[in-house]
């Protein structure tokens, strides 16, 4: 199967909810291709396929949704796989960035040992619109000393520039609306 007829098996599996989780809102439900094994394992597949040969050391996932497929994925590729989690979830010593949100600001953490110097990275979620959470992940990933080869995400809200805040990592979005 081509890419292209992957990408749209993996789109025929996203459920479309208008007005929610406010009205104006056309949410993009990612539930329907989870549950759908086929579309999970072709969504992984092209992921892996992209960065297959880079010499990944670990795969980092945003949360929530970007454990999903990051767990997956780093395991598929052999490779470790680290959260970035919002503040106080992580039982040890961890590094902070804070981002700006529309109204106010919000953190992620990391685990202070989860990579190390010269670690070949790539940071995964599920959804990419205004980039703040990828921007930190990444900036919290390079503070813990590793490289950012790329960033992968199952959607990308084009209009809302997401891409714009990580503008120098290279970058897959399966599905860009």
């Amino acid at each position: 199967m081509s890419e292209l007829t992957r990408v749209a098996f993996i789109e025929s599996m996203i459920r479309n909810v208008p007005d929610f989780p406010k009205p104006g809102i056309q949410f993009k439900d990612i539930t329907p291709m989870l549950a759908d094994p086929k579309a999970f394992m072709t969504c992984l597949d092209l992921f892996a396929e992209r960065w297959a040969g880079e010499g990944l050391d670990a795969v980092v996932g945003i949360e929530s949704r970007g454990f999903i497929f990051g767990a997956a994925l780093a395991a598929r590729m052999s490779v470790s796989f680290v959260p970035a989690r919002k503040p106080g979830k992580l039982p040890a010593a961890t590094e902070r960035v804070e981002y700006a949100l529309e109204y106010g600001t919000d953190a992620l953490e990391m685990h202070v040992d989860a990579l190390r110097a010269g670690d070949r990275v790539v940071v995964i979620d599920d959804l990419i619109a205004t980039g703040g959470t990828a921007a930190a992940t990444v900036e919290l990933c390079r503070r813990l000393g590793a490289e950012v080869i790329g960033a992968g995400f199952v959607i990308e809200l084009a209009a809302l520039g997401g891409r714009d805040a990580i503008a120098d990592v290279p970058t897959l979005s399966l599905l860009t609306y």
